[in-house]
């Protein structure tokens, strides 16, 4: 969904061939409602109509030499280097290049909150996760008063559909402040490694049952190799328990882990928010795990313990199941001790509310713009910034360069079209062993390009092994409705904020005390009382309201 300001309607350019294209602005700053301009031409309001072309699958490019200055996350695992072929490419192409505020990964959110709040922030900021914070400085531009103007970037929304996602990044004023990465499908997301040779050889028939197991029965699979193999315990899990927390939430209708946030869930038939963390449902999934740990399947120091203490347990051979994301199992492969040791990832089982994905917004970081850049710009070379970014980052075009490279230099096209790393090049578990790799030598494959893009285009970065979990995945477990956003004004979110934190940190610390048996569900009434009385109730209350308030401008 997007927002368009006033239109004021510039007069036809004389003796031209007819091209009528708006871009005046309102009082405010925002951009005309008429349609873009037509593909590879630029539109009435550019500074020349012969500066640049742009357009819906066609390649951005400047007449002109262009700078535009843009933060960048140096990451500490492929640190920037001048000559990459990333930058050398993109001004090939574009004739653009960039004036860099290099900050280093740690230090990038405080970095860009200086920057912002100062009034010094680039044009370009990428790598955004949550705007929120920087909406009320008034130095980031509402992009969604100008996404008109990104012919790639409606595209994308149109053919994919991403009018609902986009609905969680609006603000109370219906606008929105980040241009998100847009995936047309979701990925498979984070669940569960096994030890499938030691699964099978307890007599689990794992390709066959994983994909109906609900949580029940996955742990059965593992009270039978805990039979099999006499071990103390067989899953002991890394991220302080917070991945199998937040997985298994969503199949018992409640948050938790990584998803805990403000323990509201969304009831889209009665069009209401309902605080889940204190229901009969949360009481049967922190039972569930409870009888894990009584059985002695699951590791209580699960949620204690160093990653590398949980990864050392399963490499050695100690434990047999450990969460996490396919991209980690070529690597936890390379480190297991017994050389013959399979590793699988399996669905994500099923739970009371059903076998469903995990994984339910297609929407990754983004990009503010600055203010300053329509400041320096003016509308005109500002639009112009906004197609280039329209390329670089919602093309397939500049999707695929931002991922991939060059064809023929980093990558070649087999008899089918797709995408085939060149040989001497590693990248996401393709070319184990190479001598060089995509995002180290050359640039791409970073995260500040590359995210987002088609259903082809993700799974060309997928081995083999994770397009079939990606498959599974979307073949056998139903998508989920996204809850609506809380769109409350700076003085509602800070009240609800005050009763937020405290409330969820005490349900936090609850819940591993009933998890690993330091608390009694006999006390459940005593834990209910108190969430009660830390605001649980005006907490939703107020979501109600706020939502009450906003939802027309959300489509309810």
């Amino acid at each position: 969904m997007y927002k368009i300001g006033k239109a004021a309607l510039t007069i036809m350019l004389a003796l031209m061939i007819a091209v009528v294209a708006a871009c005046s602005s309102n009082n405010n700053g925002g951009a005309s409602n008429s349609e873009s301009p037509a593909a590879g031409n630029a539109g009435a309001g550019d500074a020349k109509a012969e500066d640049y072309t742009f357009g819906e699958d066609q390649t951005f490019h400047s007449n002109e030499p262009v700078t535009y200055s843009m933060m960048y996350s140096d990451h500490e695992n492929y640190p920037t280097k001048e000559d990459w072929r990333l930058w050398s490419a993109i001004k090939e192409k574009t004739n653009v290049e960039f004036d860099l505020s290099i900050t280093a990964r740690t230090e990038y959110e405080n970095q860009k909150s200086l920057l912002v709040n100062s009034g010094d922030a680039p044009y370009i900021i990428p790598k955004t996760y949550d705007e929120s914070a920087f909406v009320a400085s008034g130095q980031i531009v509402p992009v969604s008063d100008w996404v008109q103007y990104m012919p790639n970037y409606m595209k994308a929304v149109k053919d994919w559909g991403m009018e609902e996602d986009l609905k969680a990044k609006m603000k109370n004023d219906g606008k929105y402040y980040v241009l998100p990465g847009m995936w047309e499908i979701a990925g498979g997301g984070y669940s569960y490694i096994i030890r499938k040779d030691v699964f099978e050889a307890a007599g689990v028939d794992v390709e066959g049952q994983q994909g109906n197991w609900t949580y029940e029965e996955f742990a059965e699979a593992m009270k039978k190799v805990k039979e099999h193999t006499g071990a103390q315990y067989v899953f002991s899990d890394q991220f302080k328990g917070d991945s199998a927390l937040n997985i298994t939430a969503v199949q018992y209708g409640v948050t938790g882990g990584w998803g805990l946030s403000n323990g509201l869930v969304f009831d889209h038939e009665k069009q209401q928010f309902t605080f889940a963390d204190a229901s009969d449902d949360f009481k049967n999934y922190l039972g569930y795990f409870n009888k894990l740990i009584t059985d002695g399947i699951m590791d209580p120091e699960s949620f204690t313990q160093e990653d590398d203490a949980a990864r050392a347990k399963f490499f050695k051979g100690d434990t047999f199941v450990i969460s996490g994301i396919y991209q980690v199992l070529a690597d936890f492969k390379s480190k297991m001790q017994d050389p013959n040791a399979e590793l699988y990832m399996i669905t994500q089982p099923g739970g009371p509310k059903g076998k469903l994905r995990v994984e339910t917004s297609r929407l990754e970081n983004g990009i503010m713009i600055s203010q300053n850049a329509l400041d320096d710009l003016g509308e005109e070379g500002f639009i112009k910034m906004l197609r280039f970014v329209d390329w670089l980052w919602y093309s397939n075009e500049g999707q695929t360069l931002s991922l991939w490279g060059v064809e023929g230099e980093t990558y070649d096209k087999d008899a089918e079209g797709s995408i085939v790393l060149k040989s001497d090049i590693y990248y996401n578990g393709i070319n184990e062993g190479a001598s060089k790799q995509l995002n180290v030598d050359f640039g791409f494959a970073g995260g500040v390009f590359a995210y987002g893009g088609s259903a082809e285009l993700r799974m060309s970065k997928m081995t083999e092994g994770e397009k079939d979990f990606v498959n599974r995945v979307q073949s056998t477990r139903e998508p989920r409705k996204l809850a609506p956003p809380i769109m409350g004004t700076p003085e509602e979110s800070e009240q609800m904020n005050l009763i937020s934190t405290p409330l969820m940190d005490y349900v936090k610390t609850m819940t591993l005390k009933f998890i690993t048996g330091q608390e009694s569900f006999d006390k459940w009434d005593e834990y209910k009382a108190q969430v009660e009385a830390n605001g649980s109730t005006r907490y939703t209350d107020m979501a109600n309201e706020i939502f009450g308030k906003t939802k027309s401008l959300l489509g309810y």
